[in-house]
């Protein structure tokens, strides 16, 4: 098994066991790869929840730039909800987990298709 074949279990692992959600695989697979290089670094591969400029990173970077919405309040709402599914004390919410939650809550599956 590869090293991004592990992580993706651990990710499917999370969504299972901390958010309740069954993942779809190959969509997870597709966010993960997606992701890049930032997997497997062990700062990139978490977002710090509690950080406003992280989350405003994921906002610009992720939601605007790769799945295209357009800037608004249900931005900030949608990363608040997805937040609150993996649970806010939760230490470490890997990005993988994060960005297929976001892609699921805003219908953005086409995307990766």
């Amino acid at each position: 098994m590869s090293k991004r074949d592990e992580l993706i279990a651990k990710y499917a692992d999370d969504l299972k066991s901390k958010c309740g959600v069954e993942p779809d695989m190959d969509l997870l697979t597709k966010v993960t790869i997606g992701c890049g290089p930032s997997i497997y670094d062990a700062d990139a591969s978490t977002v710090a929840s509690s950080q406003p400029g992280e989350l405003e990173t994921v906002k610009k970077n992720f939601l605007i730039g790769k799945l295209g919405l357009s800037d608004g309040p249900d931005l900030d709402a949608g990363l608040a909800k997805v937040i609150d599914i993996y649970g806010s004390s939760e230490r470490n919410k890997y990005r993988a987990v994060i960005y297929y939650l976001l892609v699921k809550h805003f219908g953005k599956e086409a995307v990766y298709g």
